[in-house]
């Protein structure tokens, strides 16, 4: 019996009447089934707004991080029953692979990300905070917070998995519920991981919903709080983009389209150059990969003119050796496309393709799939093309065969082939291979203007390069014009994408409270005991320790120099100094460094742990010899990771703030001293 797939609506699996047909990519046989039933759209967004909201926001950034990362351990656990079902989908081990570890990647990324670098709490505090008053009691600065509404995320069909989690990812971070509506085609593999994932126990109630099927009036439910990403057409986003309730209510809509991404190869690149090799293999594997269903694949490969044979030459090679099939099979390298229905819209595109295209390689070059029953499947054959005119309008600039097809364009110069890539009007990746940083610092910024990302390739980046169509958590993703405009990823401003900035104005004292973080010119706590002698929990923000003074001498700048190596003239030259624009030999930078830790450390064995850092550092005025240094250390931030040191022991990061004045109370020295400091037990 076909199973029926469900909808994950407020808590509860819903739907039991089976509608739509979801078939084997691989032989046509019965998979799955939608349900009939709608799911009360009304009901999940109460849901997400209220139990969503509360639940999450009872957790702190630091609490979800570590949520997504036990979530990663789980999944990662269970990855060969999504193997065994991806398989049905066309999908190869490796493509499968990008999918599913990659989508577990994106969360285990995630997790780091908040752990690394936002704070304990539900307030990210966008500093420094800026004086925006004479006497520093009236200050401004920026806050980020969790938008108490929830995301609509709309996925494509060709990474079920992945593109789920590379969204849920950092909006679950941001604290920000999200209803997730997969392309019904593969809605089968986004079903079973939601499945895991709920089962895992790891989800706050409400932070999760799934829909199969139609997205009925979920969109007309919408409000200002809330925002809606999409992953798919262009053609979609830009209906999607204009649905009145999202217009009338703003709320912020983010697409992702599928774009005509490029690839120049430069003209300092010969047919004998290891380059060139690297040229041809991108081409094919992005070709071929996920049978080319991937919205960062090469569509168009634009190449010198005096190259144009070699290149062809190169590339139908390589597609003749690729075995198409089943890939359970032994040998296989490519699979199916994801659908029937898919199967046949790339042969309408590949058709209009051909009115301004020749055909270079084709199912005519010995096209045969292998396998049981794939006489039945949605396979297609790898094709290569040829645009006759590169500069006329339509064609591989403006179609695009969503499947195993790319074309190749000819150029006569380098600023042809940037206006070539232009004329996709907009991408999500372009790549150039070139042996020089010359044509690299040329091109580059020129064809920045069109692309969200730019892989520069060389022989000495093959070595790591992930590829031309691999979009990694550190980094955006995204593009602008066709490619949606909008952007994913990027390591935190994904983050913030889910979250909602606004300006906060008050006293220093004001915004350490709203902030979490202490603002130089706040109340400042002082006690008789040494903030160094608190455990973590015990210390507290703005606790405050004014150091007594110390008088540098001559002997300081000699003795440091001679211990660090360091004799730069101006500690040393007198002469030379007082020509200087200081007029008298200066203390080393590090030396005030090493100095005020002297000054405000505690040296008997206590919580603090160690110092692994420091942030922000200036160094705003010189000191002179016989210039009387002072140190205020003050509790800035406390970060509570959940960590503890290979012996078990608990602690937290606490950052504090370092001013160093001299005798005329003007600031020296500024910055952040990050340590471990030991939870009391």
């Amino acid at each position: 019996m076909t199973p029926i797939l469900q909808s994950f609506i407020a808590g509860r699996w819903v739907g039991q009447q089976g509608a739509q047909t979801l078939r084997s990519a691989l032989n046509g046989q019965p998979l799955a089934r939608t349900h009939e039933e709608t799911p009360d759209f009304a009901e999940a967004i109460d849901h997400g707004r209220r139990v969503g909201n509360q639940s999450l926001h009872a957790l702190d950034f630091q609490q979800r991080a570590q949520r997504l990362k036990a979530l990663a351990l789980y999944l990662a656990e269970r990855k060969e029953q999504l193997y065994a079902l991806s398989h049905h989908s066309g999908a190869t081990r490796a493509d499968s692979w990008v999918d599913i570890e990659g989508g577990n990647a994106t969360l285990f990324s995630y997790a780091g990300i908040g752990s690394r670098e936002l704070p304990s709490g539900n307030v990210v505090h966008e500093g420094p905070a800026v004086s925006l008053g004479k006497r520093g009691q009236f200050a401004g600065s920026h806050i980020l917070v969790p938008r108490g509404g929830l995301a609509v995320h709309i996925n494509a069909f060709n990474f079920p998995i992945w593109g789920m989690l590379e969204k849920f990812a950092p909006c679950f971070l941001a604290g920000m519920p999200c209803v997730v509506k997969p392309a019904t085609a593969t809605s089968y593999l986004t079903e079973a991981v939601v499945r895991l994932m709920d089962q895992s126990g790891l989800l706050p109630a409400g932070s999760l919903q799934l829909v199969i099927g139609s997205t009925g009036d979920l969109l007309d439910r919408l409000q200002g709080q809330d925002l809606v990403t999409f992953t798919g057409s262009a053609d979609t986003a830009a209906k999607l983009r204009v649905t009145p309730n999202l217009i009338h209510h703003s709320v912020p809509f983010t697409a992702e389209a599928d774009s005509l991404n490029c690839a120049i190869l430069a003209p300092d690149v010969t047919p004998a150059d290891d380059e060139f090799e690297l040229y041809v293999k991108e081409v094919v594997r992005e070709m071929t990969a996920k049978a080319g269903q991937k919205c960062t694949a090469i569509r168009r490969a634009i190449v010198p003119r005096q190259h144009l044979d070699a290149v062809a030459t190169r590339i139908r090679e390589r597609l003749a050796k690729v075995v198409v099939g089943d890939p359970s099979v032994d040998g296989v390298r490519m699979g199916a496309l994801a659908s029937h229905a898919q199967q046949r819209d790339v042969g309408e595109r590949l058709a209009l393709l051909q009115q301004s295209c020749d055909t270079l390689f084709s199912a005519a070059d010995g096209f045969s799939p292998r396998g049981e029953g794939v006489g039945e499947g949605a396979f297609f054959a790898p094709t290569l093309l040829h645009a006759r005119d590169p500069h006329a309008e339509g064609g591989a600039h403006d179609i695009e065969a969503f499947g195993p097809v790319s074309t190749l364009m000819a150029y006569d110069d380098l600023d042809e082939a940037v206006a070539l890539a232009a004329r996709g009007k907009g991408s999500l990746v372009a790549s150039l291979v070139t042996r020089s940083p010359q044509i690299a610092a040329r091109v580059i910024p020129a064809a920045a203007a069109w692309h969200g990302r730019l892989l520069v390739l060389d022989r000495h980046a093959a070595v790591e390069s992930t590829g031309h169509g691999s979009p990694l958590p550190q980094l955006k993703h995204g593009g602008p014009g066709r490619a949606g405009g909008g952007e994913e990823l990027g390591g935190l401003r994904a983050v913030k994408h889910y979250l909602q900035r606004a300006a906060v104005q008050g006293s220093p004292t004001m915004l350490t409270a709203i902030t979490g973080e202490y603002v130089r010119g706040a109340t400042l706590i002082e006690t008789d005991v040494h903030p160094f002698r608190r455990h973590f929990q015990d210390v507290q923000i703005g606790e405050s320790l004014l150091t007594h003074r110390r008088t540098v001498t001559e002997t300081d700048l000699v003795s440091f120099g001679c211990l660090s190596g360091d004799h730069f003239y101006m500690h040393f030259d007198d002469i030379a100094a007082r020509n200087s624009q200081f007029g008298q030999r200066i203390a080393h930078g590090y030396f005030v460094l090493s100095a005020a830790a002297g000054l405000f450390v505690s040296p008997g064995e206590g919580p603090v742990l160690a110092n692994y850092g420091l942030d922000n550092l200036r160094f705003i005025n010189p000191v002179g010899i016989g210039d009387t240094l002072r140190a205020r250390l003050t509790c800035k931030r406390k970060t509570d990771q959940g960590k503890a040191s290979p012996q078990g022991l608990a602690q937290g990061v606490v950052t504090w703030d370092v001013e160093v004045t001299n005798q005329r109370d003007e600031v020296v020295a500024s910055y952040d001293i990050l340590t471990l400091v030991a939870k009391r037990p």
